[in-house]
């Protein structure tokens, strides 16, 4: 798709991001469409390919304050959300933030602490608001994670449970730069770190305002059908144990929503449902254990059934 049509705002944080990530321009729009769409990404890929930089790049452009929660087997759940502490000088128990308490946090390496670290996470991905000690402290907006995960190293992690992979609205991997793109990597990191050069282009304020916008971008009847026919066609799938449940056929929509809001279009196509389905439903789909044994990939699912689905034909803009 064309980018000359792209909204000035948001093309303006591709640009900086662009300034530290080379030849990564679709891993960047997609990271910004699920922060617009107030949604959460899960970057899996092997080290050293600009996972964390590129979670830094997009906190900076923005002007959010970032938090890196690393994670490690023994890493507590009050680690991550904080905990209470007795003062005896005040005589009362007083909170301290865990690094949650930030507008973007990058869950490194998610699959290496427990599940019941990782489920500490949960409640602020779907609720923005985190429970210690029975009291809710809501997450200041926007709040977004983005996780990553390493798929080579297997000794000493824990799989993410298929609650927690739900509440991603994508999952997406960088891949190794081509030669060229190498060699300006190469070249920008001779003398200075890219990285603490970049400043922000808009502010939270702005941020906000794109998240309020985006929900009022039109999503036709013909559309939603077309969303609830492609889930419904991986549930009934023959290589499918468990399909994409109703939260991913919104996070579809919203992702969508948020696509056609970044091509300045008030409306979405069937288009932007084609190119982000795999991206989305992909990591909500369990195979059934055959269909592992020989190989099938859920994408490949997800290409299927976006194959076979017939494309809404009537006019989509309102």
């Amino acid at each position: 798709m064309t980018h000359e049509h792209i909204h000035p705002m948001i093309d303006k944080i591709l640009k900086n991001i662009e300034k530290v990530m080379i030849g990564k321009r679709s891993v960047a729009e997609l990271s910004i469409i699920a922060l617009l769409a107030e949604g959460h990404v899960l970057l899996e890929d092997v080290p050293g390919v600009g996972k964390t930089m590129m979670v830094r790049a997009l906190a900076k452009s923005v002007g959010a304050n970032f938090r890196r929660i690393q994670f490690t087997p023994d890493l507590l759940p009050s680690d991550v959300t904080g905990v209470s502490i007795y003062n005896p000088k005040e005589m009362e128990f007083q909170f301290r933030p865990g690094p949650i308490m930030g507008n973007i946090i990058l869950a490194d390496e998610i699959n290496r602490t427990s599940p019941k670290t990782q489920s500490a996470l949960l409640e602020g991905m779907e609720e923005s608001s985190v429970t210690i000690d029975g009291v809710t402290h809501q997450l200041e907006k926007p709040f977004f994670v983005m996780a990553t995960q390493n798929p080579i190293e297997y000794e000493g992690t824990y799989p993410l449970p298929e609650a927690q992979l739900d509440r991603f609205l994508l999952k997406m991997k960088m891949g190794y730069p081509d030669m060229a793109d190498e060699i300006e990597v190469l070249n920008r990191a001779q003398k200075v770190k890219p990285i603490d050069e970049l400043e922000p282009v808009i502010d939270l304020i702005e941020l906000r305002g794109l998240q309020t916008q985006i929900k009022e971008v039109h999503v036709d009847d013909t559309i939603k059908r077309y969303i609830v026919e492609l889930a419904s066609r991986t549930r009934t799938h023959a290589s499918v144990y468990l399909g994409v449940s109703p939260r991913g056929s919104i996070a579809l929509m919203k992702a969508a929503q948020s696509y056609a809001f970044m091509y300045g279009r008030d409306y979405v196509l069937p288009d932007d449902i084609q190119y982000l389905a795999p991206a989305v439903f992909a990591h909500r789909i369990i195979l059934k254990s055959e269909a592992k044994f020989e190989g099938i990939r859920a994408e490949e699912i997800v290409d299927r059934v976006v194959s076979r689905v017939p494309v809404p034909v009537r006019r989509l803009v309102k």
